[in-house]
């Protein structure tokens, strides 16, 4: 990353009360990642795709963060976060110019952080950090992101807690305003999320709740609230939903070169007489990854996604294998190689390898990516 120090103007008054000048400093950095790509069973007539694909160990971004030392061990801090795909220039986050993240806010070593604005949910912050989607990005996540495995969703308007780790324990609250007037429930979010961590084992445990605008004017039959909830090929048909909850658990034990975690998810997306569909749909994910680090600069990993949707009439399962490779070229710039296998089950079950969205009218579907990623 590329630090640029700046130093605070002096203020005249200031400086004849005897103040000291703060000590500031902005950091300008970003990640681009590309790749070709190739899929089989790409679209509704099952055709193969081969192309250029961007963001796929993680989203391309660039950002600025910063802090001001307040004195008494109190920071202010702040984040700006753009998103955007590398093979067209667009934005990302539906056209966002932060859409990434976007907060200010305290923090102290002490007392903890509090943060306001566009951020993260307290899940994505402790949860999925020892999940394979942290090491291999969206090709060893859930299929369409259904439980934000692939943390796909921000959440405006939020203020987040975030505490000092005690003994390896940490924890994290947010809660989200709707900004419905004459309706406070209306569109808001509320998060929790504990983690502990003690030598090579990690164990982490959230919950998430995402609510629609309860008025049809607001809502108009599809999803609006503060936090974003991404619809894809699989959960599309629940866009709808007055409010969609996700329970997610990971452990994590490092051995040696060895990583080995598993994760539990349990994400409902529940109606009302607004929405199109009738019953809640449920979505059970199980999933674990083994990583090998078989040089310091080569890293090898294998995960399994097993994804069950039920609820809203007939069920659908859907088994995914993935593999992967990373080696470094530098401390900045390393290149890779995925791939998957998904096999769809069900009545209308049709597969999509996770988070990439490629609706297929097929039970099978195989995707594999080679690509390069630097960072600064």
């Amino acid at each position: 990353m590329k630090r640029i120090a700046l130093s605070t103007l002096s203020l005249a008054l200031l400086g004849a009360a005897g103040a000291a000048h703060a000590q500031s400093s902005v950091t300008l950095y970003g990640v681009l990642d590309d790749a070709f790509q190739y899929v089989h069973n790409a679209n509704t007539n099952n055709k193969s795709f081969v192309g250029l694909v961007g963001g796929n160990m993680q989203g391309n971004r660039w950002g600025l963060k910063g802090t001001e030392d307040l004195g008494g061990g109190l920071k202010a801090i702040f984040q700006l976060e753009n998103g955007f795909d590398p093979n067209t220039g667009k934005l990302g986050q539906g056209g966002k110019e932060f859409g990434r993240q976007a907060y200010v806010g305290l923090t102290s070593d002490q007392y903890g952080t509090v943060t306001l604005g566009r951020q993260y949910d307290p899940v994505v912050d402790l949860v999925q950090p020892i999940t394979a989607d942290n090491y291999w990005g969206s090709t060893f996540t859930t299929p369409s992101d259904v439980d934000n495995n692939d943390n796909s969703s921000r959440t405006n308007s939020a203020v987040k807690y975030t505490s000092p780790v005690f003994g390896g324990l940490q924890f994290e609250g947010m809660y989200a305003f709707g900004g419905v007037a004459g309706a406070i429930s209306a569109g808001q979010t509320w998060s929790g999320a504990v983690s502990y961590a003690t030598g090579p084992f990690s164990l982490a445990a959230g919950y998430i709740r995402m609510t629609n605008a309860n008025t049809a004017a607001a809502r108009a039959g599809s999803w609006n609230a503060t936090s974003d909830a991404t619809f894809n090929s699989i959960n599309l048909p629940f866009a709808s939903a007055k409010s969609i909850g996700i329970a997610s658990i990971a452990g994590q034990y490092v051995i040696g070169p060895i990583t080995a975690g598993i994760r539990y998810s349990n994400a409902q997306y529940k109606p009302d007489s607004l929405s199109s569909f009738g019953a809640t749909e449920r979505y059970n994910v199980g999933a674990g990854f083994v990583n090998y680090q078989l040089t310091p600069a080569a890293l090898l990993g294998l995960g399994y996604t097993f994804t069950h949707a039920s609820g809203n009439g007939p069920s659908a399962s859907y088994n995914q294998i993935s593999l992967g490779a990373d080696y470094n070229l530098s401390k900045r710039t390393d290149v890779y190689a995925l791939g998957a296998y998904q096999r769809a089950s069900g009545t209308g079950a049709t597969a999509t390898v996770a988070d990439y969205d490629y609706p297929s009218d097929s039970t099978a579907q195989e995707i594999f990516t080679i690509g390069i990623r630097h960072k600064f």
